[in-house]
Protein backbone atom coordinates (compact mmCIF):
# COMPACT_ATOMS: atom_id res chain seq x y z
CA UNK A 1 0.00 0.00 0.00
CA UNK A 2 0.88 3.82 -1.05
CA UNK A 3 0.80 6.32 1.75
CA UNK A 4 -0.40 9.84 0.17
CA UNK A 5 -0.64 12.88 2.09
CA UNK A 6 -3.38 15.05 0.34
CA UNK A 7 -5.14 18.48 1.36
CA UNK A 8 -9.02 18.54 2.14
CA UNK A 9 -10.59 21.60 1.62
CA UNK A 10 -13.16 23.04 4.39
CA UNK A 11 -13.45 26.55 3.42
CA UNK A 12 -14.45 28.19 0.63
CA UNK A 13 -14.46 32.53 0.55
CA UNK A 14 -15.00 34.20 -2.97
CA UNK A 15 -13.77 37.17 -3.67
CA UNK A 16 -12.76 39.46 -6.88
CA UNK A 17 -9.59 40.62 -7.68
CA UNK A 18 -9.36 43.44 -11.05
CA UNK A 19 -6.46 44.02 -13.12
CA UNK A 20 -5.26 46.67 -15.06
CA UNK A 21 -5.00 44.74 -18.02
CA UNK A 22 -4.13 41.08 -19.15
CA UNK A 23 -0.46 42.04 -18.78
CA UNK A 24 -0.71 42.06 -14.67
CA UNK A 25 -3.14 39.12 -15.03
CA UNK A 26 -0.47 37.13 -16.45
CA UNK A 27 2.03 38.32 -14.06
CA UNK A 28 0.18 37.58 -11.25
CA UNK A 29 -0.29 34.43 -12.57
CA UNK A 30 3.72 33.78 -13.12
CA UNK A 31 4.26 34.89 -9.59
CA UNK A 32 2.77 32.06 -8.20
CA UNK A 33 4.75 29.96 -9.43
CA UNK A 34 7.95 31.44 -9.19
CA UNK A 35 8.71 32.83 -12.25
CA UNK A 36 10.20 36.01 -12.10
CA UNK A 37 12.05 36.09 -15.98
CA UNK A 38 10.12 35.51 -19.02
CA UNK A 39 11.16 35.43 -22.90
CA UNK A 40 9.90 36.75 -26.23
CA UNK A 41 9.59 38.77 -29.13
CA UNK A 42 7.81 41.87 -28.69
CA UNK A 43 4.84 42.93 -31.11
CA UNK A 44 2.05 44.80 -31.63
CA UNK A 45 0.05 41.99 -30.58
CA UNK A 46 1.25 40.91 -27.31
CA UNK A 47 2.60 44.75 -26.34
CA UNK A 48 0.12 44.87 -23.16
CA UNK A 49 1.66 41.36 -21.77
CA UNK A 50 5.47 42.56 -22.44
CA UNK A 51 4.91 45.98 -20.80
CA UNK A 52 3.62 44.34 -17.75
CA UNK A 53 6.29 41.79 -17.03
CA UNK A 54 9.30 44.36 -18.21
CA UNK A 55 7.29 46.33 -15.32
CA UNK A 56 6.96 44.08 -13.14
CA UNK A 57 9.30 40.75 -13.29
CA UNK A 58 12.11 40.63 -15.94
CA UNK A 59 11.79 40.45 -19.78
CA UNK A 60 14.05 39.02 -21.71
CA UNK A 61 14.29 40.08 -25.54
CA UNK A 62 15.50 37.41 -27.59
CA UNK A 63 15.51 38.38 -31.23
CA UNK A 64 14.08 34.84 -32.88
CA UNK A 65 10.74 33.42 -30.91
CA UNK A 66 12.35 30.02 -31.46
CA UNK A 67 14.95 31.08 -29.26
CA UNK A 68 11.97 32.67 -26.99
CA UNK A 69 10.24 28.96 -26.37
CA UNK A 70 13.96 27.32 -25.94
CA UNK A 71 15.11 29.94 -23.15
CA UNK A 72 11.93 29.32 -21.62
CA UNK A 73 12.61 25.38 -22.12
CA UNK A 74 15.95 25.95 -20.47
CA UNK A 75 14.99 28.07 -17.34
CA UNK A 76 12.05 25.63 -16.55
CA UNK A 77 14.63 22.73 -16.59
CA UNK A 78 17.20 24.70 -14.24
CA UNK A 79 14.54 25.78 -12.29
CA UNK A 80 12.95 22.16 -12.43
CA UNK A 81 9.56 24.56 -12.79
CA UNK A 82 8.03 27.24 -15.14
CA UNK A 83 9.44 28.71 -18.14
CA UNK A 84 7.37 31.48 -20.29
CA UNK A 85 8.11 32.49 -23.63
CA UNK A 86 5.89 35.43 -25.58
CA UNK A 87 5.38 35.55 -29.17
CA UNK A 88 3.41 37.43 -31.86
CA UNK A 89 0.85 35.71 -33.64
CA UNK A 90 0.73 33.92 -36.99
CA UNK A 91 4.40 33.89 -37.83
CA UNK A 92 5.46 34.59 -34.75
CA UNK A 93 3.58 31.79 -33.00
CA UNK A 94 4.84 29.46 -36.28
CA UNK A 95 8.71 30.56 -35.54
CA UNK A 96 7.81 29.40 -32.25
CA UNK A 97 6.63 26.09 -33.05
CA UNK A 98 10.16 24.12 -34.01
CA UNK A 99 11.21 24.61 -30.30
CA UNK A 100 7.95 23.42 -29.20
CA UNK A 101 8.44 20.21 -30.73
CA UNK A 102 11.71 19.94 -28.31
CA UNK A 103 10.26 21.38 -25.29
CA UNK A 104 7.44 18.40 -26.31
CA UNK A 105 9.81 16.11 -26.68
CA UNK A 106 11.22 16.12 -23.22
CA UNK A 107 7.91 17.12 -21.56
CA UNK A 108 9.34 20.35 -20.44
CA UNK A 109 7.18 22.78 -18.35
CA UNK A 110 6.46 25.86 -20.84
CA UNK A 111 3.86 28.03 -20.83
CA UNK A 112 3.80 29.72 -24.45
CA UNK A 113 1.59 32.83 -25.01
CA UNK A 114 0.82 34.02 -28.32
CA UNK A 115 -0.74 37.12 -29.25
CA UNK A 116 -4.03 36.75 -31.81
CA UNK A 117 -5.81 39.30 -34.19
CA UNK A 118 -8.74 41.29 -32.82
CA UNK A 119 -11.28 38.79 -31.39
CA UNK A 120 -13.98 40.13 -34.11
CA UNK A 121 -11.78 39.51 -37.11
CA UNK A 122 -10.67 35.63 -35.48
CA UNK A 123 -11.24 33.07 -37.89
CA UNK A 124 -12.67 35.71 -40.36
CA UNK A 125 -10.17 35.02 -43.36
CA UNK A 126 -9.89 38.46 -44.65
CA UNK A 127 -6.12 38.71 -44.34
CA UNK A 128 -5.91 40.74 -40.58
CA UNK A 129 -2.14 41.29 -40.27
CA UNK A 130 -0.47 38.53 -38.63
CA UNK A 131 -3.32 36.40 -39.12
CA UNK A 132 -2.90 32.63 -40.28
CA UNK A 133 -4.84 29.70 -41.17
CA UNK A 134 -6.02 27.41 -37.94
CA UNK A 135 -3.28 28.72 -35.63
CA UNK A 136 -4.81 26.89 -32.79
CA UNK A 137 -4.71 23.27 -34.79
CA UNK A 138 -0.93 24.02 -35.29
CA UNK A 139 -0.26 24.74 -31.94
CA UNK A 140 -2.16 21.73 -30.41
CA UNK A 141 0.12 19.55 -33.09
CA UNK A 142 3.49 20.68 -31.03
CA UNK A 143 1.82 21.55 -27.27
CA UNK A 144 0.52 18.86 -25.40
CA UNK A 145 -2.71 21.25 -24.70
CA UNK A 146 -3.29 24.34 -26.94
CA UNK A 147 -6.27 26.98 -26.35
CA UNK A 148 -7.68 30.73 -27.17
CA UNK A 149 -8.97 32.95 -24.86
CA UNK A 150 -12.69 33.60 -25.56
CA UNK A 151 -14.07 36.16 -23.68
CA UNK A 152 -12.86 38.45 -20.81
CA UNK A 153 -14.14 36.28 -18.19
CA UNK A 154 -12.40 33.30 -18.92
CA UNK A 155 -9.13 34.85 -18.88
CA UNK A 156 -7.76 34.22 -15.73
CA UNK A 157 -9.07 30.74 -15.84
CA UNK A 158 -7.75 29.57 -19.00
CA UNK A 159 -4.13 31.20 -17.47
CA UNK A 160 -4.40 29.25 -14.73
CA UNK A 161 -5.06 26.00 -15.99
CA UNK A 162 -2.71 25.85 -18.98
CA UNK A 163 0.09 26.59 -16.18
CA UNK A 164 -1.63 23.46 -14.15
CA UNK A 165 -1.64 21.92 -17.21
CA UNK A 166 1.66 22.21 -17.93
CA UNK A 167 3.69 21.91 -14.78
CA UNK A 168 1.94 18.50 -14.32
CA UNK A 169 2.19 17.14 -10.97
CA UNK A 170 2.81 13.83 -9.21
CA UNK A 171 1.74 10.92 -11.51
CA UNK A 172 0.64 13.66 -14.40
CA UNK A 173 3.52 14.12 -16.89
CA UNK A 174 3.58 18.32 -17.87
CA UNK A 175 4.80 20.04 -21.20
CA UNK A 176 4.54 22.56 -23.32
CA UNK A 177 1.05 24.79 -22.96
CA UNK A 178 0.03 27.42 -25.96
CA UNK A 179 -2.56 29.65 -25.42
CA UNK A 180 -3.36 32.52 -27.94
CA UNK A 181 -5.01 35.28 -26.35
CA UNK A 182 -6.81 38.04 -28.68
CA UNK A 183 -5.27 41.88 -28.59
CA UNK A 184 -8.32 43.03 -27.57
CA UNK A 185 -8.86 41.62 -24.95
CA UNK A 186 -5.14 41.68 -23.70
CA UNK A 187 -5.95 45.92 -23.57
CA UNK A 188 -9.22 45.51 -21.06
CA UNK A 189 -9.38 45.22 -17.17
CA UNK A 190 -9.31 41.87 -16.05
CA UNK A 191 -11.80 40.57 -13.53
CA UNK A 192 -11.22 37.27 -11.18
CA UNK A 193 -13.53 35.83 -8.91
CA UNK A 194 -10.87 34.00 -7.04
CA UNK A 195 -12.10 31.29 -4.02
CA UNK A 196 -9.55 31.55 -0.98
CA UNK A 197 -9.58 27.67 0.33
CA UNK A 198 -8.34 26.89 3.74
CA UNK A 199 -7.12 23.35 3.82
CA UNK A 200 -6.02 20.38 6.20
CA UNK A 201 -3.48 18.15 5.11
CA UNK A 202 -4.74 14.30 5.73
CA UNK A 203 -2.98 10.78 4.80
CA UNK A 204 -4.85 8.64 2.78
CA UNK A 205 -3.89 4.96 1.70
CA UNK A 206 -3.81 4.06 -2.07
CA UNK A 207 -3.56 0.07 -3.21
CA UNK A 208 -0.53 -0.97 -4.81
CA UNK A 209 -0.05 -0.17 -8.43
CA UNK A 210 -1.25 -3.25 -10.92
CA UNK A 211 1.42 -5.88 -11.45
CA UNK A 212 4.13 -4.23 -8.33
CA UNK A 213 3.91 -7.71 -6.32
CA UNK A 214 5.26 -9.38 -9.72
CA UNK A 215 8.44 -7.14 -10.79
CA UNK A 216 9.00 -7.22 -6.68
CA UNK A 217 9.39 -10.83 -7.04
CA UNK A 218 11.67 -10.87 -10.05
CA UNK A 219 13.53 -8.32 -8.48
CA UNK A 220 14.94 -9.91 -5.42
CA UNK A 221 15.31 -13.11 -7.49
CA UNK A 222 18.38 -11.23 -9.54
CA UNK A 223 21.92 -11.71 -8.33
CA UNK A 224 23.39 -9.75 -11.20
CA UNK A 225 20.75 -6.61 -11.71
CA UNK A 226 20.93 -3.53 -13.89
CA UNK A 227 18.89 -0.67 -13.85
CA UNK A 228 18.30 1.46 -16.80
CA UNK A 229 16.96 4.93 -16.20
CA UNK A 230 15.57 7.51 -18.38
CA UNK A 231 13.88 11.36 -17.69
CA UNK A 232 11.12 9.65 -15.20
CA UNK A 233 13.44 9.31 -12.65
CA UNK A 234 14.26 13.52 -12.95
CA UNK A 235 12.71 13.49 -9.49
CA UNK A 236 13.14 10.42 -7.62
CA UNK A 237 16.91 10.94 -7.25
CA UNK A 238 17.06 10.03 -3.52
CA UNK A 239 14.66 6.63 -4.03
CA UNK A 240 16.75 5.41 -7.23
CA UNK A 241 19.97 6.25 -4.85
CA UNK A 242 18.62 4.14 -2.08
CA UNK A 243 17.52 1.71 -4.27
CA UNK A 244 21.10 1.74 -6.05
CA UNK A 245 23.24 1.04 -3.01
CA UNK A 246 20.61 -0.95 -1.21
CA UNK A 247 20.61 -3.55 -4.09
CA UNK A 248 24.10 -3.75 -5.69
CA UNK A 249 22.57 -3.26 -8.72
CA UNK A 250 24.41 -1.39 -12.03
CA UNK A 251 22.97 1.60 -13.23
CA UNK A 252 22.89 2.59 -16.88
CA UNK A 253 20.67 5.65 -17.85
CA UNK A 254 20.00 7.53 -20.93
CA UNK A 255 21.24 11.11 -22.13
CA UNK A 256 17.62 12.53 -20.05
CA UNK A 257 18.26 10.26 -16.70
CA UNK A 258 21.67 11.51 -16.13
CA UNK A 259 22.33 13.11 -12.32
CA UNK A 260 19.16 11.49 -11.10
CA UNK A 261 22.03 9.60 -8.83
CA UNK A 262 24.99 12.04 -9.03
CA UNK A 263 27.45 10.88 -11.62
CA UNK A 264 30.70 10.28 -9.34
CA UNK A 265 28.90 7.21 -7.56
CA UNK A 266 30.99 3.52 -8.21
CA UNK A 267 27.66 1.76 -9.26
CA UNK A 268 26.82 4.50 -12.07
CA UNK A 269 27.70 3.16 -15.37
CA UNK A 270 26.06 6.08 -16.87
CA UNK A 271 25.09 6.75 -20.48
CA UNK A 272 27.12 3.67 -22.07
CA UNK A 273 24.34 1.28 -22.32
CA UNK A 274 25.06 1.74 -26.56
CA UNK A 275 28.89 1.38 -26.56
CA UNK A 276 30.22 -2.39 -26.15
CA UNK A 277 31.22 -2.30 -22.93
CA UNK A 278 27.74 -1.50 -21.70
CA UNK A 279 26.17 -4.34 -24.18
CA UNK A 280 28.85 -6.70 -22.05
CA UNK A 281 27.12 -5.63 -18.59
CA UNK A 282 24.26 -6.60 -20.08
CA UNK A 283 24.84 -9.56 -21.13
CA UNK A 284 26.37 -10.87 -17.83
CA UNK A 285 23.30 -9.55 -16.31
CA UNK A 286 20.45 -11.68 -15.52
CA UNK A 287 17.56 -9.06 -14.76
CA UNK A 288 16.99 -5.60 -16.09
CA UNK A 289 14.73 -2.94 -14.36
CA UNK A 290 13.91 -0.01 -16.78
CA UNK A 291 12.48 2.81 -15.39
CA UNK A 292 11.09 6.27 -17.23
CA UNK A 293 12.93 5.92 -19.93
CA UNK A 294 11.68 5.93 -23.76
CA UNK A 295 15.08 3.39 -25.35
CA UNK A 296 15.45 6.18 -28.06
CA UNK A 297 16.65 4.91 -30.94
CA UNK A 298 20.12 6.02 -30.82
CA UNK A 299 20.56 4.59 -27.33
CA UNK A 300 19.74 1.69 -28.11
CA UNK A 301 21.83 1.11 -31.34
CA UNK A 302 18.56 1.78 -33.52
CA UNK A 303 17.07 -1.29 -30.76
CA UNK A 304 19.37 -3.82 -32.21
CA UNK A 305 20.90 -3.72 -28.55
CA UNK A 306 20.38 -7.19 -26.86
CA UNK A 307 18.67 -6.51 -23.25
CA UNK A 308 19.02 -9.35 -20.24
CA UNK A 309 17.19 -12.29 -20.19
CA UNK A 310 14.58 -10.71 -17.82
CA UNK A 311 13.12 -7.32 -18.07
CA UNK A 312 10.92 -5.77 -16.27
CA UNK A 313 9.50 -1.90 -16.47
CA UNK A 314 8.28 0.93 -14.65
CA UNK A 315 6.69 3.60 -16.27
CA UNK A 316 4.30 6.88 -15.85
CA UNK A 317 2.73 5.99 -19.08
CA UNK A 318 0.91 2.90 -19.52
CA UNK A 319 1.49 2.44 -22.84
CA UNK A 320 4.83 2.66 -22.99
CA UNK A 321 5.44 -0.62 -21.22
CA UNK A 322 6.95 -3.43 -23.27
CA UNK A 323 6.39 -0.67 -26.43
CA UNK A 324 10.17 -0.90 -27.28
CA UNK A 325 11.59 -4.09 -25.41
CA UNK A 326 9.33 -7.12 -24.36
CA UNK A 327 8.73 -7.20 -20.66
CA UNK A 328 7.97 -9.57 -18.21
CA UNK A 329 6.27 -7.40 -15.78
CA UNK A 330 5.42 -3.76 -15.27
CA UNK A 331 4.38 -1.52 -13.23
CA UNK A 332 2.43 2.20 -14.72
CA UNK A 333 3.09 4.38 -11.86
CA UNK A 334 5.32 7.38 -10.34
CA UNK A 335 8.62 6.14 -10.12
CA UNK A 336 8.62 7.96 -6.44
CA UNK A 337 5.41 6.19 -5.61
CA UNK A 338 6.97 2.35 -5.76
CA UNK A 339 11.18 2.95 -5.79
CA UNK A 340 11.04 2.95 -2.14
CA UNK A 341 8.71 -0.74 -1.72
CA UNK A 342 11.48 -2.22 -3.44
CA UNK A 343 14.08 -0.95 -1.54
CA UNK A 344 12.40 -2.31 1.55
CA UNK A 345 11.82 -6.13 -0.44
CA UNK A 346 15.47 -6.40 -1.69
CA UNK A 347 16.70 -4.82 1.94
CA UNK A 348 14.90 -7.83 3.11
CA UNK A 349 15.98 -10.71 0.68
CA UNK A 350 17.45 -9.41 -2.54
CA UNK A 351 20.97 -7.93 -1.60
CA UNK A 352 23.15 -8.61 -4.39
CA UNK A 353 26.68 -10.28 -3.84
CA UNK A 354 29.80 -8.09 -3.44
CA UNK A 355 31.28 -9.88 -7.01
CA UNK A 356 28.59 -8.47 -9.17
CA UNK A 357 29.33 -4.79 -7.26
CA UNK A 358 32.66 -5.20 -8.46
CA UNK A 359 31.80 -6.31 -12.42
CA UNK A 360 29.83 -3.03 -12.04
CA UNK A 361 32.44 -0.68 -11.10
CA UNK A 362 35.17 -2.41 -13.76
CA UNK A 363 32.45 -1.80 -16.48
CA UNK A 364 32.02 1.98 -14.93
CA UNK A 365 35.96 2.52 -15.69
CA UNK A 366 36.05 0.62 -18.70
CA UNK A 367 33.32 2.41 -20.88
CA UNK A 368 35.30 5.37 -19.89
CA UNK A 369 38.54 4.59 -20.53
CA UNK A 370 38.09 2.88 -23.88
CA UNK A 371 35.92 5.88 -24.73
CA UNK A 372 39.09 8.04 -23.68
CA UNK A 373 41.01 6.42 -26.34
CA UNK A 374 38.82 7.15 -28.76
CA UNK A 375 39.20 11.12 -27.69
CA UNK A 376 42.63 11.74 -27.36
CA UNK A 377 43.28 15.00 -26.59
CA UNK A 378 39.53 16.31 -26.92
CA UNK A 379 39.01 14.08 -23.33
CA UNK A 380 41.28 16.60 -21.68
CA UNK A 381 38.53 19.28 -22.71
CA UNK A 382 35.66 17.33 -20.52
CA UNK A 383 38.24 17.12 -18.01
CA UNK A 384 39.26 20.96 -17.67
CA UNK A 385 35.52 22.01 -17.62
CA UNK A 386 34.38 19.84 -15.40
CA UNK A 387 37.81 21.04 -13.13
CA UNK A 388 36.81 24.84 -13.91
CA UNK A 389 33.36 24.55 -12.65
CA UNK A 390 31.70 24.36 -9.50
CA UNK A 391 30.05 21.18 -8.74
CA UNK A 392 26.10 22.60 -9.14
CA UNK A 393 26.27 24.29 -12.80
CA UNK A 394 24.23 23.67 -16.12
CA UNK A 395 26.04 22.15 -18.98
CA UNK A 396 23.61 23.25 -21.87
CA UNK A 397 24.80 22.07 -24.94
CA UNK A 398 23.71 22.29 -28.98
CA UNK A 399 24.01 19.22 -31.39
CA UNK A 400 27.75 18.74 -32.19
CA UNK A 401 30.47 16.76 -31.64
CA UNK A 402 31.80 17.41 -28.46
CA UNK A 403 28.20 17.53 -26.85
CA UNK A 404 27.18 13.91 -29.12
CA UNK A 405 30.90 12.78 -27.76
CA UNK A 406 31.82 13.68 -24.54
CA UNK A 407 29.29 16.21 -23.38
CA UNK A 408 26.85 13.60 -23.15
CA UNK A 409 28.62 10.84 -21.16
CA UNK A 410 32.01 11.71 -20.01
CA UNK A 411 31.51 15.00 -18.56
CA UNK A 412 29.67 14.16 -14.94
CA UNK A 413 26.87 15.61 -14.43
CA UNK A 414 25.61 15.18 -10.17
CA UNK A 415 22.04 16.58 -10.42
CA UNK A 416 19.10 16.65 -13.67
CA UNK A 417 18.35 20.34 -13.23
CA UNK A 418 22.20 21.07 -14.94
CA UNK A 419 21.92 18.41 -17.58
CA UNK A 420 20.33 21.04 -20.50
CA UNK A 421 20.44 19.37 -24.30
CA UNK A 422 18.17 19.07 -27.15
CA UNK A 423 16.07 15.74 -26.52
CA UNK A 424 14.86 16.25 -30.07
CA UNK A 425 17.99 16.38 -31.46
CA UNK A 426 17.64 19.52 -33.51
CA UNK A 427 20.65 21.76 -34.16
CA UNK A 428 20.91 25.12 -32.86
CA UNK A 429 18.98 25.79 -29.68
CA UNK A 430 21.54 25.55 -27.48
CA UNK A 431 22.83 29.15 -26.82
CA UNK A 432 19.14 29.96 -26.46
CA UNK A 433 18.21 26.85 -24.05
CA UNK A 434 21.66 28.35 -22.10
CA UNK A 435 20.16 31.34 -21.80
CA UNK A 436 16.78 30.63 -20.35
CA UNK A 437 18.99 28.42 -17.98
CA UNK A 438 21.89 30.99 -17.00
CA UNK A 439 18.99 34.02 -16.63
CA UNK A 440 17.17 31.26 -14.02
CA UNK A 441 20.46 30.55 -11.59
CA UNK A 442 21.93 33.56 -11.90
CA UNK A 443 24.89 32.89 -9.01
CA UNK A 444 26.15 29.92 -10.58
CA UNK A 445 28.07 29.93 -14.31
CA UNK A 446 26.30 27.93 -17.22
CA UNK A 447 28.25 26.92 -19.87
CA UNK A 448 26.83 26.15 -23.33
CA UNK A 449 28.83 23.56 -25.89
CA UNK A 450 27.96 24.73 -29.56
CA UNK A 451 29.31 23.95 -33.45
CA UNK A 452 30.23 26.45 -35.69
CA UNK A 453 27.23 25.57 -37.97
CA UNK A 454 24.25 25.14 -34.87
CA UNK A 455 25.67 28.76 -33.46
CA UNK A 456 24.91 30.20 -36.62
CA UNK A 457 20.86 28.75 -36.98
CA UNK A 458 20.21 31.64 -34.35
CA UNK A 459 23.46 33.68 -33.98
CA UNK A 460 21.59 36.67 -33.59
CA UNK A 461 21.08 35.83 -29.92
CA UNK A 462 24.93 36.51 -29.29
CA UNK A 463 23.34 40.36 -29.59
CA UNK A 464 20.54 38.44 -26.23
CA UNK A 465 24.12 37.49 -24.71
CA UNK A 466 26.09 40.92 -25.20
CA UNK A 467 22.71 42.99 -23.61
CA UNK A 468 21.53 40.81 -21.03
CA UNK A 469 24.99 39.69 -19.69
CA UNK A 470 24.15 36.64 -17.74
CA UNK A 471 27.21 34.58 -16.24
CA UNK A 472 27.71 32.10 -19.56
CA UNK A 473 30.91 30.87 -21.51
CA UNK A 474 30.03 29.96 -25.08
CA UNK A 475 32.37 27.11 -25.57
CA UNK A 476 32.14 27.29 -29.61
CA UNK A 477 33.46 24.50 -31.60
CA UNK A 478 34.31 25.46 -34.89
CA UNK A 479 35.56 23.07 -37.63
CA UNK A 480 33.74 24.89 -40.20
CA UNK A 481 31.17 23.17 -41.02
CA UNK A 482 28.45 20.44 -39.84
CA UNK A 483 31.06 17.88 -38.31
CA UNK A 484 29.03 14.77 -37.57
CA UNK A 485 27.61 14.54 -40.94
CA UNK A 486 30.66 15.46 -42.48
CA UNK A 487 32.47 12.34 -40.59
CA UNK A 488 29.28 9.88 -41.47
CA UNK A 489 30.14 11.38 -45.57
CA UNK A 490 34.02 10.23 -45.39
CA UNK A 491 32.85 6.85 -43.32
CA UNK A 492 31.12 6.10 -45.88
CA UNK A 493 33.73 7.19 -49.06
CA UNK A 494 31.26 9.43 -50.53
CA UNK A 495 31.70 13.48 -51.74
CA UNK A 496 31.20 16.08 -49.17
CA UNK A 497 27.67 17.65 -49.50
CA UNK A 498 26.36 20.81 -47.83
CA UNK A 499 28.47 20.27 -45.12
CA UNK A 500 31.56 22.78 -45.46
CA UNK A 501 30.24 26.22 -43.96
CA UNK A 502 31.90 29.54 -44.28
CA UNK A 503 32.53 30.93 -40.34
CA UNK A 504 32.89 34.36 -38.95
CA UNK A 505 36.17 35.74 -37.44
CA UNK A 506 34.71 34.90 -33.79
CA UNK A 507 37.47 37.34 -32.28
CA UNK A 508 36.16 40.07 -34.46
CA UNK A 509 32.73 39.27 -33.77
CA UNK A 510 32.95 38.95 -29.80
CA UNK A 511 34.67 42.27 -30.12
CA UNK A 512 32.17 44.26 -32.12
CA UNK A 513 29.59 43.11 -29.74
CA UNK A 514 31.15 43.74 -26.40
CA UNK A 515 32.11 39.97 -25.21
CA UNK A 516 34.86 39.19 -24.03
CA UNK A 517 36.94 35.96 -25.90
CA UNK A 518 39.48 33.58 -26.01
CA UNK A 519 41.15 31.05 -28.00
CA UNK A 520 41.89 27.16 -27.26
CA UNK A 521 44.08 25.96 -30.05
CA UNK A 522 45.38 22.97 -28.20
CA UNK A 523 44.99 20.57 -25.18
CA UNK A 524 47.81 22.46 -23.67
CA UNK A 525 45.21 25.64 -23.44
CA UNK A 526 42.49 23.72 -21.95
CA UNK A 527 43.00 23.76 -18.18
CA UNK A 528 44.25 27.46 -18.17
CA UNK A 529 41.42 29.32 -20.50
CA UNK A 530 38.51 27.45 -19.17
CA UNK A 531 39.59 28.41 -16.00
CA UNK A 532 40.01 32.02 -16.67
CA UNK A 533 36.56 32.14 -18.68
CA UNK A 534 34.50 30.48 -15.85
CA UNK A 535 35.96 33.17 -13.02
CA UNK A 536 35.16 35.95 -15.39
CA UNK A 537 31.27 36.05 -13.77
CA UNK A 538 29.81 37.10 -17.06
CA UNK A 539 29.15 36.47 -20.73
CA UNK A 540 32.73 35.28 -22.92
CA UNK A 541 32.87 33.85 -26.03
CA UNK A 542 35.66 30.36 -26.16
CA UNK A 543 36.50 29.44 -29.49
CA UNK A 544 38.03 25.79 -29.43
CA UNK A 545 39.73 25.84 -32.79
CA UNK A 546 39.38 22.18 -33.94
CA UNK A 547 42.31 22.80 -36.95
CA UNK A 548 44.52 23.76 -34.72
CA UNK A 549 43.27 21.31 -31.74
CA UNK A 550 42.94 18.36 -34.03
CA UNK A 551 40.91 15.79 -34.48
CA UNK A 552 40.13 12.75 -31.98
CA UNK A 553 41.60 9.20 -32.86
CA UNK A 554 38.55 7.75 -33.66
CA UNK A 555 36.00 10.23 -35.43
CA UNK A 556 32.81 10.95 -33.85
CA UNK A 557 30.11 9.51 -36.37
CA UNK A 558 26.41 8.92 -34.59
CA UNK A 559 24.33 5.59 -34.32
CA UNK A 560 22.06 5.31 -37.19
CA UNK A 561 22.04 3.46 -39.79
CA UNK A 562 22.99 3.93 -43.23
CA UNK A 563 23.21 2.23 -46.41
CA UNK A 564 26.23 0.93 -48.02
CA UNK A 565 26.21 3.34 -51.40
CA UNK A 566 28.08 0.66 -53.24
CA UNK A 567 25.49 -1.29 -52.29
CA UNK A 568 22.65 0.88 -52.70
CA UNK A 569 24.00 2.07 -56.52
CA UNK A 570 24.35 -1.87 -57.64
CA UNK A 571 21.26 -2.72 -56.65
Amino acid sequence: MTNLTTAAPTVHTPHGVTYADGGELLVAVLREVGVDTVFGVISVHNLPLVEAVSRELRFVPVRHEASAVNAADGYARATGGLGCALTSTGTGAGNAAGSLIESLSSATSVLHVTGQVESAYLGSGRGFIHETKDQLGMLRAVSIDAVTVPSLEESAGILRAAVERALGGRGRAGGPVSVEWPIDLQYLPQREVVEIVEVAEETTTSPEPAGLDTLTELIVAAERPVIWAGGGVAEAGAELTELVETWGAGLLTSNSGRGAVPEDHPLVVGNYAATPGGGQLLAEADLLLSIGTHFRSNETRDYDLVLTPVHVQIDLDHAALGRVFPIAAGVAADARDVLPAITEAVRGRGQVAGEWRDRVTRARRDVRATQREGLGDHAVLADALRSALPRRSVLARDVTIASSSWGNRLFEVYDPRDNVFPRGGGIGQGLGMGLGAAMARRDEPTVVIAGDGGLAVHLGELLTLAQERPWLVLLVFNDGGYGVLRNMQEARGVDRAGVDLTTPDFAGLAGSLGLPYQRIGSAADAATELEQAVTRRGPVLVEVDLESFGPMPRPFTPPVKVPDPTTRRSS
